[in-house]
């Protein structure tokens, strides 16, 4: 039931991807309309999102690897396309929060439709690393003293025996007190039965049936009415709690099915690699090595000497092993030395100043004309890679039907032809190592090419001295023989690498906004709501860390920035990112790297062991906690040195993260307009403003921040707590000061007291008006 439910949800996701993909072709293009444009950019992220919920959901549950194989393919191709979809949202709108109600309400959906998942499989597929990550980070805090271990108490043996013997003590003597309730009340029984049989005549079967239909049916009716008067109480408003939704069959079966489903996803390769290796290696070796001495003896008769064997960086035998033939090979070369003379003599001529000057006035009327043409979609990075997930399912899975096949076992033919690549590729390294002694005697003997070796020595050693000679700084010249290790344990005894908090993404508690207007309409951009935020978090710092295709081929956001009031969650958000994806977070707050590297080259050590250890142990998060003080002009003196370095240096830092460097700088800050704004907004890419929580976000059906906050601090809701009116009373505070209201209420004193005092919305109000609210000033100054 389960294998056919989810391979029912992917037939369903490529059915739809396939449908997109056709739309996608057929973009009226260019068009100047631009309301029409963002119909159809919203309709198609909309769309992209439910096959990237689909898709994620098959990923996870199928057991069956190949098929895994090719949706994890669709589902990168899926994540980017939305990323790209979005890129393009924001630059037609010039703004991140987008109004789509009416879209949604056309293709009969609800903003939850839209959440964007978060794949299970950045976490699960580095389970083992992330673990042992984990253990390696306590060990190296423990023996550095920033943290102390539980102690353990340890009882004698005498103490053990002495525990064990009084509990199971108190388990006899319960199971005799049962034991003897439960013979007095048997015979009790008997005595009345036994009275009954002599005042009263023979039993009557209808009196029997009569007596258990009267029990039954007053059994039903109390049910009944209870269900009807709960049913009344939230029709009424009297219960702002509804009543909780029954078990779904899967969660019943849920832990029964994980277990086999992580057995059989985890099933080992290697047998099929094996056996390629014994039927089909010797053979593959065999005629590689004859390949490889027919093209050197035929490349020795055009060139009339031995060429030199390809490097494994250029790819080996692979480079020369080729449909071509020597002449051909030859005409390449030609033709490229021709190509790269004529680029010369383009570069001469248009070397003149007259030309130079002529050039910026020959763009004007193209780019008027770019503008007169209409809105164009920029070219993508994904649609090549969706599509070849869709060929590979209508060629091997469409009308393929294994939901018999109960362990969901490899299929043999298609895990040969994927392993028969890596064979082939193991042998072919091997023979490149044997062909290579043989070619080099063969030089020997016929050539006697000896001259190049040399040259190629003297310049390796001209290399590595200038190489040397670079690193002027002598810190830096310490790390280049560092291990990554010996850095790592630097880093989190400095502080500098520290434990992210576990929080999840969806524990950041907000409802979308329902009532926004579009960004045409007013002069202003919307007010973005919660839910919003979650959704742009998700986009711009999840998706793209936890997949390397992703995050090289996608829009790439290198520095992102969290502005809001204190209080609101940018901290957590942080270590959602963390949690979620798996990354490392180092900590670069203004109040943690102050006084620790004092130096300029100090200061540019710290950048480089962060950057080094971050891309090698890649994802990572580079956390910038009070980001305003960094970039600020009013700092104090002793600070201002030190922080004014990591300014000018944090251009350098983020230049060298390339596409390929899975790290994300992010940025917090609840006083952005206290920083230098030009160089502060020139090197945060995207800046996300975080508002406090609105109406909804704090009384809602699904997104109730009272309700969440007094059930995770054990607190009982009741029908005298009035949510309606805490969220009321609670305009202008942010989540923050919401959660120090009611952990001042519920105390262990309170907790305890919690069943025969239920909690009142008036114990509340008093510890709320202690907090700081965010006032109207602010608010504005932040907007």
């Amino acid at each position: 039931f389960l294998i056919s439910t989810y391979n029912k949800m992917w037939k369903d996701a490529q059915r739809d991807l396939n449908i997109q993909l056709q739309r996608e072709k057929d973009f009226p293009q260019p068009e100047k309309d631009r309301m029409k444009v963002f119909e159809m950019l919203a309709t198609s992220y909309i769309k992209y999102m439910q096959i990237f919920q689909n898709l994620e959901m098959a990923h996870d549950q199928l057991t069956h690897q190949q098929k895994r194989t090719i949706i994890r393919q669709v589902l990168d191709g899926v994540i980017g396309r939305i990323l790209e979809v979005k890129k393009e949202m924001v630059e037609l709108e010039h703004t991140e929060f987008h109004y789509m109600i009416n879209i949604l309400e056309d293709l009969k959906l609800i903003p939850q439709n839209i959440e964007v998942p978060i794949p299970r499989y950045f976490i699960k597929d580095r389970l083992e690393i992330l673990q042992q990550r984990e253990k390696t980070l306590d060990e190296i805090l423990i023996n550095a003293g920033l943290i102390t271990e539980k102690p353990v108490e340890v009882m004698t043996f005498a103490e053990a025996i002495k525990v064990i013997q009084v509990a199971e003590r108190a388990r006899q003597g319960r199971s005799r007190a049962a034991h003897i309730k439960k013979s007095y009340l048997r015979e009790k029984r008997r005595k009345q039965m036994k009275a009954e049989d002599q005042t009263s005549p023979s039993p009557n079967p209808n009196d029997a049936a009569i007596c258990i239909q009267k029990a039954w049916r007053g059994y039903i009716q109390r049910k009944k009415t209870k269900k009807m008067r709960e049913e009344e109480k939230v029709f009424l408003g009297l219960r702002s709690t509804p009543p909780l939704p029954k078990k779904r069959v899967l969660q019943t079966y849920e832990g029964y099915v994980k277990p086999l489903q992580g057995e059989v996803q985890e099933r080992n390769e290697e047998a099929f690699k094996d056996k390629l290796k014994e039927t089909e290696g010797l053979y593959f070796k065999e005629t590689l090595q004859n390949e490889i001495e027919q093209c050197f003896i035929e490349c020795r008769h055009v060139v009339g000497k031995f060429p030199d064997y390809p490097a494994e960086e250029a790819g080996g035998s692979k480079s020369i092993l080729s449909d071509t033939t020597p002449e051909q090979v030859a005409e390449k070369l030609a033709a490229k030395k021709m190509m790269e003379l004529q680029k010369k003599d383009e570069k001469e001529k248009k070397g003149k100043d007259d030309n130079k000057k002529e050039k910026p006035k020959e763009k004007n009327p193209q780019k008027s004309e770019k503008k007169e043409e209409g809105w164009k979609m920029t070219p993508s990075n994904f649609l090549s890679i969706m599509e070849e997930g869709d060929y590979q399912y209508k060629a091997f899975w469409h009308n393929r039907d294994k939901r018999w096949d109960f362990l969901q076992d490899f299929d043999p033919e298609m895990i040969k032809d994927k392993k028969r690549e890596e064979v082939e590729e193991e042998i072919r390294v091997q023979v490149d190592e044997t062909m290579k002694e043989k070619v080099a005697n063969l030089k020997l003997a016929m050539d006697g090419d000896q001259g190049d070796k040399k040259k190629k020595e003297k310049k390796g050693a001209k290399v590595r001295a200038a190489s040397w000679r670079g690193t002027r700084e002598p810190n830096l010249m310490s790390l280049v023989c560092r291990t990554i290790d010996s850095l790592y344990r630097e880093l989190v005894e400095e502080r500098l690498l520290i434990k992210a908090e576990t929080v999840n993404l969806h524990d950041y508690i907000g409802k979308y906004n329902y009532v926004g207007t579009p960004p045409h309409l007013v002069n202003i951009g919307p007010m973005p709501s919660l839910g919003d935020i979650r959704q742009l978090i998700a986009l711009y710092g999840i998706l793209p860390l936890g997949s390397q295709t992703v995050h090289e081929k996608a829009p790439l956001v290198k520095a992102l920035l969290l502005a809001g009031p204190a209080g609101v969650g940018k901290k957590m958000l942080v270590h959602a990112i963390c949690t979620e994806t798996g990354a490392n977070l180092f900590n670069l707050s203004a109040s943690n790297i102050t006084g620790k590297y004092p130096g300029e080259s100090d200061v540019r050590m710290m950048l480089h062991m962060v950057l080094k250890v971050a891309k090698q142990l890649q994802p990572s998060v580079v956390w910038i906690g009070e980001t305003e003080q960094v970039f600020s002009k009013d700092a104090a003196k002793d600070e201002k040195m030190s922080l004014k370095r990591v300014e000018k240096m944090l251009p350098e830092f983020l230049k060298a993260v390339k596409p390929p460097d899975r790290v994300l700088v992010v940025g917090t800050t609840n006083r952005p307009f206290d920083a230098n704004i030009k160089p502060f907004c020139k090197f945060y890419q995207k800046i996300i403003l975080i508002p406090r929580p609105d109406y909804g976000s704090r009384f809602s059906k699904y997104f109730m921040l009272w309700k969440h906050f007094i059930w995770q601090n054990g607190g009982e809701i009741t029908s005298s707590l009035n949510f309606s009116c805490l969220a009321k009373v609670s305009d202008g505070y942010t989540q923050g000061a919401i959660v120090q209201a009611v952990r001042a209420v519920l105390s262990e004193l309170r907790l305890l007291q919690m069943n025969r005092k239920p909690l009142r919305t008036s114990e509340f109000m008093a510890p709320l008006a202690t907090q700081d609210p965010v006032y109207r000033e602010e608010e504005a100054a932040f907007q």
